[in-house]
């Protein structure tokens, strides 16, 4: 049912029952919030989305308020203006006053406020909010001292996530939000996927950055710098270098990593297909002996961490497959080091990923042998940006090129780990090669596309009907292993990924992964898998060469040496 409102004189319809906010939005008038987000039930917390209604004594909260009967509302009366500009001045009243040094400069939605409401000065003094930094975690630094209480963290950490690794303290002017038992992250049971991050309005919270060490390795003569960088990359940061905004810039990422001065720079999409390739055979190997199934993915670290400390019992039932991150770092310090005569400690590996919980995968004790980590550093795809500009490199500028040899090569499946799903097609395609020795008749497994939260389908891989399943964010995870306890038992194989939509929605990514966004990459790599001639893993030439000439057999003693790896439980403050 329509109902005919005035906003600012000018009559509009609302649907009955939305929200005020809801209908100026979607008929292109924007006002402020601060702790609104898009699918959660609106609190009316912040007040930032004020408007004045007639008949109304006081100014009423556009987002939570249901249009049921006509009504006049004026979004930026002098009234409503003075309100917000009045809210916003009390944020700043106790907020430190270091936004040039700030890791949210430029992107801080407080920041933006205070310049479209033209506040140009400090007339409120609050006493400064006392907090020490939190660097515990090795992904996530938190600021205590610039929360602004919007509650944004908490609901996507226990909405979302189902981690709840946030929520609130005290009360009054003592109000703060903190962990459990209010001890610092990495005493939580936080598993660093980095979402906070990306509905954080302030810099409360941040990756916690390696760029200094980079640059020092990049200047130091005595190293081989090497660089691999994540498949969603390529897809995620185009509109950022001033290139067409969801293409893939795999060739022109390639350019720009050489100009910063990477001394070899690899796909880990390669990486992607040696993941998919040893995965399939582990799940083959299941099947045949019928144990240790339903076989978990284990590509995500977000979700290992919280496999760990949250669902212990199903260790057994997580792949020992590592990531593709842990992959070629493996590789680049035994095979490529072999390959090239260049001592493993003389080689500095860095992953780029759109991933703040790759930097907790990294520094894994599991990940270092004799001394030897098998990533040295971790950046974020903001982090990459904003060597790009210190680096004063023009992406627009260069022509494509390759990336080196001998990981130089991928097939779309490898890519396609970028996307919730990708991960499971991939494996699909090579465990039916697996299994029948062909291919499969339909490469496509459209029923694993797409954006919801929980997948299921059956594939007929010759006289067994396999069952798989796809799910995004960890609380479709928790739903799923409930019913795995409770004996549901048609699914062999299982993708989790911790961050809704997969890679290209993750914690690292830049800051504009709204809907629209994620749906033009999603697109933008399976339409790269109608294109390309190489759609399985284990057609991919340098893959061949990678097991005839160094691994040996899938599954291998080798194989089972530098590809996998072992969890265990990990105990956490609840």
């Amino acid at each position: 049912m329509l109902i005919d409102i005035e906003v600012n004189n000018k009559k509009i319809q609302a649907k009955k029952g939305e929200t005020i906010l809801e209908t100026l939005n979607r008929n292109g008038i924007k006002v402020p919030t601060l702790c609104r987000m898009e699918g959660f039930t609106p609190t009316g917390a912040c007040r930032m989305c004020v408007v004045e209604a007639e008949g109304k004594s006081g100014l009423i909260p556009s987002c939570s308020y249901q249009i049921e009967e006509p009504i006049k509302i004026r979004t930026h009366s002098p009234r409503v203006i003075q309100a917000r500009k009045m809210l916003v001045e009390l944020l700043l009243s106790n907020h430190p006053d270091d936004c040039l040094y700030c890791a949210s400069n430029g992107n801080c939605q407080l920041q933006d406020l205070a310049v479209e409401l033209n506040i140009r000065e400090r007339r409120i003094s609050g006493e400064k909010t006392k907090s020490n930094l939190d660097q515990s975690s090795p992904g996530i630094v938190k600021d205590p001292a610039k929360c602004i209480l919007c509650g944004r963290c908490v609901r996507v950490c226990e909405e979302v996530l189902d981690v709840s690794t946030f929520d609130f303290y005290k009360r009054g002017n003592k109000t703060a939000i903190v962990t459990s038992m209010n001890k610092d992250l990495n005493f939580s049971n936080c598993i660093n996927c980095g979402q906070c991050l990306l509905v954080c309005p302030t810099g409360a919270l941040y990756e916690k950055t390696n760029l200094d060490i980079v640059q020092q390795m990049l200047s130091n003569t005595d190293v081989t710098v090497i660089v691999q960088y994540s498949p969603s990359i390529s897809v995620s940061i185009a509109d950022e270098l001033g290139l067409r905004s969801g293409k893939d810039i795999n060739g022109v990422l390639n350019a720009v990593l050489r100009r910063i001065g990477f001394n070899k720079v690899f796909d880990t999409s390669f990486a992607a297909d040696v993941a998919i390739f040893e995965q399939s055979a582990e799940l083959a190997d299941r099947i045949k002996n019928d144990e240790n199934l339903p076989m978990m993915s284990s590509c995500c670290p977000g979700w290992i961490k919280h496999m760990e400390q949250s669902h212990p019992d199903m260790i057994d039932n997580v792949s020992t497959t590592k990531s593709p991150q842990q992959i070629l770092g493996t590789l680049i310090k035994s095979y490529f080091a072999q390959r090239e005569d260049i001592s493993p400690e003389k080689i500095f590996s860095i992953s780029i990923m759109p991933c703040t919980a790759k930097k907790f995968e990294a520094q894994r004790e599991e990940m270092t042998h004799k001394g030897i980590s098998d990533i040295d550093v971790v950046l974020t795809t903001r982090e990459l940006l904003k060597l790009v500009k210190l680096y004063g490199v023009d992406a627009q500028s260069l022509d494509e090129e390759m990336p080196d040899i001998p990981f130089n090569t991928r097939s779309s499946a490898g890519k396609m780990v970028s996307v919730t799903g990708g991960v499971a097609e991939g494996v699909a395609r090579t465990l039916n090669y697996h299994l029948t020795g062909e291919e499969l008749s339909d490469i496509k497994i459209t029923k694993l596309r797409g954006f919801k939260d929980r997948k299921e389908v059956s594939v007929k891989i010759g006289k067994q009907e396999i069952g798989i399943a796809v799910v995004s964010g960890i609380k479709s995870a928790n739903k799923l292993i409930a019913e795995i306890r409770e004996g549901k038992s048609d699914i062999h194989f299982i993708e989790i990924m911790a961050c809704p939509g997969g890679c290209i929605n993750g914690g690292g990514q830049a800051f504009n992964n709204d809907e629209k966004t994620l749906k033009t990459r999603s697109k933008t790599i399976y339409d790269l898998d109608d294109k390309e001639a190489i759609n399985v893993a284990h057609k991919n030439s340098n893959l061949i060469s990678l097991y005839d000439e160094f691994l040996g057999e899938q599954l291998s003693e080798k194989c089972i040496k530098l590809l996998h790896t072992k969890y265990s439980k990990r105990d956490v403050l609840l």
